[in-house]
């Protein structure tokens, strides 16, 4: 079962959330329609702009962990090496 790694954005260099999961379309979906409360549905923080997939559960959360130690502008480089316009990835996962 693969798990993922994914960043959201309140918008293009906004906010960002890091988080984990195993069903990343059903875990992306809470967050857009506020089913999470906390820090995504209080900073309206709702577009997935970074994802990456790992084989092990612990790798992810590892991973995850990492992520949220690094520098802000190292966050948004890794987002904008993958996605440079910081567009919502959702629809492209969903099909």
């Amino acid at each position: 079962m693969p798990y993922y790694v994914y960043i959201l954005s309140s918008k293009p260099n906004g906010t960002l959330y890091i988080g984990v999961t195993n069903d990343v379309v059903r875990r992306v979906y809470e967050h857009k329609e506020g089913f999470v409360d906390g820090f995504t549905k209080r900073h309206d923080v709702k577009s997935l702009v970074y994802l990456e997939t790992h084989d092990r559960a612990e790798e992810a959360i590892q991973r995850e962990k990492n992520l949220k130690h690094w520098k802000r502008d190292w966050k948004v480089a890794l987002i904008e090496l993958e996605n440079p316009h910081w567009e919502d990835l959702y629809e492209t996962i969903c099909s």
